[in-house]
């Protein structure tokens, strides 16, 4: 190659360095199109449209109630159940610091009754699921106590924080029949995860073979209670936010066993909290495939969002990624799934997938079923994060 030659070919390659920095965004295409990629390949947009069933009214109803609004995520909880025709009855908090958060859930949900104590809920008869989101260690307890006075339980992640505490809830729900539901909102909860799950089930990428979920988390200190940065009351990194993604490793592959290869964790920027842990990743091995898992709490502010999660599903005929709350390549919003199969590489806009877990759930409380969330996987999820929290080796850098 001659000095020439080299000069132009540098040239050429800088130049197509710079184009690749300007995506071509989902608004400029209609909802089909197509383009051409690298070495030919082709590139198709699509919206997933509209659902006709997107406003239909809820086929079953059940009347709910809440105890413990220590964590947000009951916001969506409730909504959850009164998207599937749940009627919120009333709530309660069982720890006097946080009625400060009464007047946000009563603004999101209208002037619900609050109760005088837990035992004004669980000794109301009409109420038939009980929704709950205490501080983490308070949650085994509370669903026991929930489903021994005949109702259903539907908690916050992480449901559980120990192995004694899982054999008691497997021991209840055996001896009660009720359903002890976590909310695993990661999955459950995200348009494009739902699709994920379709395009699956419907041998899009063929047989599964690993997952790999990245699930980074903005930390936003200030607003953080005393009990987040100890890990004897919300059981430590692998076990919170891990749990999500334990969750995603056994439905995308559809094992039915599995078990923790390897587990680390760390407390890297947070000195000040000796208790708490700011990163973790674990391995996994199941009878429908691998999984991998990495969280942290190191989301920087400039990225928009509370983490930029994503979710890599390899398939023996193709792959799936979903950028589930915001794409830095530019396009717009989140819910986006890319997948790559043998005719071309999707990029998907999942914002018009309809969620089913509300629904679902409320079905399953009437008809005394398991099709929102299947009992065994969701306690299999438990054992595994608690597994990998328990054996983690404690990394610590020193340079």
């Amino acid at each position: 190659m001659s000095a020439m030659d080299d000069v132009k070919r540098r040239t050429f390659l800088t130049a197509a360095g710079a184009a690749s920095l300007f995506p071509v965004l989902p608004q400029m295409l209609p909802q089909a199109a197509f383009a051409q990629g690298a070495a030919g390949a082709k590139i198709v947009e699509e919206v997933v449209p509209p659902s006709p069933d997107a406003d239909a009214k809820p086929k079953y109803s059940i009347k709910f109630a809440v105890i413990g609004v220590d964590h947000n995520h009951i916001l969506s909880i409730v909504a959850a159940m009164q998207r599937g025709g749940g009627q919120l009855v009333s709530v309660f908090s069982p720890n006097p610091q946080y009625p400060k958060t009464m007047p946000d859930f009563k603004a999101r949900f209208g002037d619900v009754k609050v109760a005088r104590s837990e035992d004004e809920i669980l000794n109301d008869p009409s109420i038939q699921l009980v929704c709950a989101a205490p501080i983490p260690d308070q949650r085994a307890a509370l669903g026991i106590r929930v489903m021994k006075h005949g109702k259903d339980y539907l908690v916050d992640k992480p449901g559980i924080i120990s192995l004694e505490e899982l054999a008691e809830v497997r021991k209840t729900i055996k001896e009660t029949g009720r359903i002890y539901g976590i909310l695993f909102s990661e999955r459950l909860e995200v348009k494009a995860a739902v699709k994920a799950g379709d395009l699956v089930k419907a041998g899009a990428i063929g047989k599964v073979v690993q997952t790999i979920n990245i699930a980074p988390h903005q930390v936003n200190a200030p607003a953080r209670p005393d009990w987040f940065w100890d890990t004897s009351r919300y059981g430590g990194i692998l076990c919170d936010i891990g749990s999500h993604q334990v969750d995603q490793f056994l439905f995308y592959t559809g094992s039915t066993t599995a078990d923790v290869t390897a587990s680390q964790v760390s407390n890297v920027h947070y000195p000040q909290y000796p208790k708490f842990q700011d990163f973790g990743d674990v391995m996994l091995h199941g009878n429908g495939g691998a999984g991998y898992v990495r969280v942290d709490w190191y989301t920087p502010n400039g990225v928009g969002v509370w983490g930029d999660g994503r979710l890599f599903i390899l398939g023996t005929d193709g792959y799936i990624e979903l950028r589930k709350y915001v794409d830095i390549g530019g396009r717009k919003g989140g819910n986006h799934l890319f997948l790559v199969d043998a005719k071309a590489q999707h990029h998907i806009d999942c914002t018009n997938v309809v969620l089913p877990f509300g629904p679902q759930f409320v079905g399953d409380v009437v008809n005394r079923t398991h099709v929102a969330q299947d009992q065994v996987e969701t306690l299999l999820t438990t054992e595994l994060v608690l597994k990998a929290q328990k054996q983690a080796k404690v990394l610590t850098f020193t340079t």
